[in-house]
């Protein structure tokens, strides 16, 4: 199988014939606040979103988008407003994101993807976002790509990044992504917004599979606080420009496509996970020897959603008691006398019992800003991971005043 690379320095732009943009219209008080990506030709297009039943007008509009042709060229963002339980005239403000985009870049409407984050239930001020997006500049340098990723963020301390390429089909495939999130993160997808571009030939059918699959394994495990916001998707554009052979599962180079589709959704949910509102550390659970990798995965939810857990790791204090409770309530099948527990390299429990570990050893372990949990069940073959952070003092601060 062909190796795939990180890209150093690349971002949603490094695809080939994608620009991108991202100004301040004045929603926000100071940062960006919309931005755009723009595709050379309509890509095909695949997209998962929030399963919180309260959707917001973008969502709604995007869907529509996609099920016309599967095509997608233009994505346009705003952040500080979410759009959302706005009712009538909050799709009428979608729709008309939608219209201007698409007059600009003089395509049809359906070939624009519409997304918003921030304060739920204020209308949307269309007397800033409307004259700004025709102020959008698209280019292909990183400080366009910048532009974008600071455009989409709310209460992210940092933009999150990340591209990589392998061969496929003989010919160099590139895949960058941008995202957003740090709070109100809980895996039913999509958690969050994210952004990502390829250069790749794929349909929209089997691209669309490819995310589905991936994203189980990635965006859907990361948790922050547990709530689900109304506004989550992720959205992949791939416009074919690479020049290879369109692919669909039964090519042999699809399970490298998978790979890099997984690492750049993987790296992305890391880094969210790691802007937790308020974090500290990133959080790790890697769960084997399960029934099912969906049992694995259940157990590995469980362990970083708790958040006695998160505070523990938060006071750098080991008490394994939360991690072996957390897994006995997650709903995998268990043995409750064969479960091994490590943090990091110290084993605190074998087979449910005890290690005698030092508590001075843990403590300075828990101190670094990447915590590993191992979790070994000891009943079968299944694994999974999740990713998390502590719940600190921060947290609180920061959502007790979200919308001064």
């Amino acid at each position: 199988m062909s190796q795939v690379k990180y890209v150093e320095d690349g971002t949603i732009l490094t695809p080939k014939g994608f620009q991108a943009d991202g100004l301040h219209s004045g929603v926000k008080r100071k940062r960006k606040d919309l931005g755009v990506i723009f595709s050379e030709k309509p890509a095909s297009a695949a997209a998962v979103y929030t399963l919180n039943k309260i959707q917001a007008a973008p969502i709604a509009v995007t869907k529509e988008s996609i099920k016309e042709e599967g095509k997608i060229q233009a994505v346009i963002v705003n952040s500080g407003n979410a759009n959302a339980c706005t009712g009538k005239q909050g799709m009428i403000d979608a729709y008309s994101m939608r219209k201007t985009t698409a007059e600009k870049f003089s395509i049809a409407e359906n070939y624009v993807a519409v997304a918003s984050t921030g304060i739920i239930g204020l209308e949307l001020e269309m007397d800033k976002i409307t004259p700004n997006i025709d102020k959008l500049t698209v280019g292909t340098t990183k400080e366009h790509a910048d532009n974008f990723g600071e455009a989409i963020l709310t209460t992210d301390t940092f933009p999150k990044s990340a591209c990589y390429e392998a061969e496929i089909d003989g010919k160099l495939v590139t895949m960058g992504g941008a995202a957003k999130g740090s709070g109100m993160i809980e895996p039913n997808m999509a958690t969050m917004l994210g952004f990502l571009t390829t250069d790749v030939a794929i349909d929209s059918e089997s691209l669309q599979m490819a995310l589905k699959e991936v994203v189980d394994d990635t965006f859907n495990c990361i948790t922050v606080d547990g709530d689900t916001s109304t506004n989550d998707m992720v959205i992949v554009l791939a416009n074919g420009l690479a020049g290879n052979e369109p692919l669909t599962p039964e090519h042999p180079d699809w399970p490298v496509f998978i790979v890099l589709l997984k690492k750049t959704c993987e790296d992305l949910a890391k880094q969210i996970a790691r802007d937790g509102e308020g974090a500290t550390k990133l959080i790790e659970v890697e769960v084997t020897g399960a029934k099912t990798n969906e049992d694995a995965k259940k157990a590995a939810k469980a362990v970083v959603a708790s958040s006695l857990l998160k505070a523990a790791v938060f006071g750098t204090d080991a008490n394994w008691g939360r991690i072996i409770a957390a897994v006995g309530y997650s709903g995998a099948d268990i043995d409750p006398d064969k479960i091994d527990i490590s943090l990091g390299d110290i084993q605190l429990l074998d087979k449910s019992e005890t290690t005698g570990y030092s508590e001075e050893e843990a403590t300075e372990y828990l101190q670094n800003d990447t915590v590993n949990i191992f979790v070994d069940l000891n009943i079968g073959d299944g694994q999974g991971k999740a990713w998390g952070c502590d719940l600190t003092y921060d947290y609180v601060r920061i959502n007790a005043s979200y919308r001064s």
